[in-house]
């Protein structure tokens, strides 16, 4: 299996530390408001890294941070005239909400910012031993100049960087670009103690203390999203790379951004939908499926149509393992059996999937295997059972379990498969009489009211056949 490197620009084999062993950190939400759907991208498609690795066998201990103390959590209290604890509870909550409908699986662990203030502390003491950080009465600053590899995940040189958007500018800096490690207490904000007076940690110090508290001084992979390179990520690798002399992290994993008309999603420019707004539109399937169809590493733009039409693609895998499970309880292994090696398909999905992820190509081997499935079932009224059970089996480990576009078993669970059928055939049949009685309007009324639960008559030559459209 290979990944993209952000930090040396290449793909690379993957070697964990400490195999079977993987250990994974995953930025997470700063809760101070709901999270848009460009965040999704990056929370689904980091699951789907840590779903693979676990079907190739790997024991992932996944770790994702909550950032529930900053800058825009502290205005939110102001504005709402609630603490800035009620804030975080308020999106924390809102948070593991919207994660569970994305079918997200829950993490190892969440450490909460504050929760690691002592380490943090521990780490900036390090620094500054080191004359690496330096304190301004009461804001201590990391001094970039003397970490000489500053620059090396996201390719920039110090003598080119200016103050910009993204750095905090502060007259009591040495170098506009230090960052802060700690900031001095305000009025009517929440503080800590410190070796330094009151007050309380920069966002880029948070990381570091919580990945090397629950990973250790280097972790096998540390995913965000592209925005995340510079400065967050780059002033993680600073600091705890000088704090603890040794390589902080091995493989660099980010996603590309959301757009909307061709302009990167963000709250900052007013251009998105929250999670809950999508998802109370789309079911997850459908979005998980839009995420997978194009590669992490690339830009994706938000497109209803192209929503849509990953919709029909789910209709598609869920029409078929309905198809199947009827096939299972009326075969037996005396039954034919197709000459396709589903062995060929879980090859073709591994490739892809070992390949930096390429879901778009593991997508397209799963819409191949349903097609040719479908080719099977078309033209023989009964498979082998043991053949069908493979194909469940197949679309079980790779679109459910990998991809988590699908589940089986909450399909089991959900419908009773026979007396829906039994149902149907009873309305068709009371169809057939009425058009027999030449009640046509009645007959093309049951049938536009079957459709409208996505239950679509098909007449023809030998009666009437009905198929299902499968939901999410």
């Amino acid at each position: 299996m290979v990944i993209y490197n952000t930090l040396t620009k290449k793909k690379e084999e993957f070697q964990p530390i400490n195999p079977p062993n993987v250990t994974m950190y995953s930025c997470g939400p700063t809760v101070y408001d709901y999270f848009h759907i460009g965040n999704a991208r990056t929370f689904i498609m980091s699951d789907i890294i840590r779903r693979y690795l676990e079907y190739k066998g790997y024991k992932v201990t996944y770790v994702q941070n909550l950032t529930d103390i900053d800058d825009k959590i502290i205005k939110k209290s102001i504005e709402e005239k609630i603490s800035t604890e009620q804030v975080a509870e308020k999106y924390i909550k809102a948070f593991f909400e919207d994660i569970k409908k994305m079918n997200v699986k829950v993490a190892t662990k969440y450490p909460k910012a504050t929760e690691h203030i002592q380490e943090m502390i521990e780490i900036i003491k390090k620094l500054e031993a080191k004359g690496v950080a330096y304190n301004k009465d009461g804001n201590v600053f990391y001094d970039v100049s003397k970490f000489p590899e500053y620059g090396k995940l996201s390719g920039k040189v110090i003598d080119e960087l200016e103050s910009g958007a993204r750095v905090e500018v502060n007259d009591e800096k040495n170098n506009p670009l230090d960052f802060s490690l700690w900031k001095k207490a305000k009025e009517g904000e929440p503080s800590w103690d410190s070796p330094w007076g009151k007050g309380r940690p920069g966002w880029h110090i948070e990381c570091s203390a919580m990945n090397l508290k629950h990973l250790g001084v280097t972790t096998d992979i540390h995913a965000g999203g592209n925005d995340l390179i510079f400065p967050h990520h780059e002033n993680e690798i600073a600091q705890s790379e000088m704090a603890n002399e040794k390589t902080f992290v091995n493989y660099w994993i980010h996603f590309g951004f959301l757009n909307i008309r061709k302009e990167k999603m963000s709250k900052s420019l007013g251009n998105f939908f929250t999670a809950r707004e999508v998802f109370s539109k789309y079911p997850f399937g459908v979005i998980r499926l839009f995420f997978s169809q194009s590669h992490y590493r690339g830009p994706l733009d938000y497109d209803d149509e192209l929503l849509s039409a990953a919709g029909k693609g789910l209709e598609k895998i869920n029409n078929l393992v309905y198809e199947l499970k009827k096939q299972i309880e009326k075969s037996d292994d005396n039954c034919y059996s197709p000459n396709i090696n589903i062995d060929d398909y879980k090859k073709t999905f591994e490739n892809a999937m070992d390949d930096d992820f390429n879901t778009p190509q593991a997508v397209a081997t799963i819409f191949d295997f349903v097609r040719d499935i479908n080719k099977e079932l078309s033209s023989n009224n009964k498979i082998s059972k043991t053949f069908v059970g493979d194909s469940i089996n197949f679309l079980k480990n790779t679109a459910q379990h990998v991809l988590g576009i699908i589940d089986l078993e909450k399909e089991d669970k959900s419908e009773d498969i026979e007396l829906v059928e039994d149902l149907i055939n009873i309305l068709t049949s009371i169809r057939k009489k009425a058009k027999a009685e030449k009640l046509y309007a009645f007959a093309d009324d049951i049938r536009d009211r079957l459709n409208e639960i996505g239950v679509i008559l098909q007449d023809g030559k030998n009666g009437t056949e009905f198929k299902i459209k499968r939901k999410s």
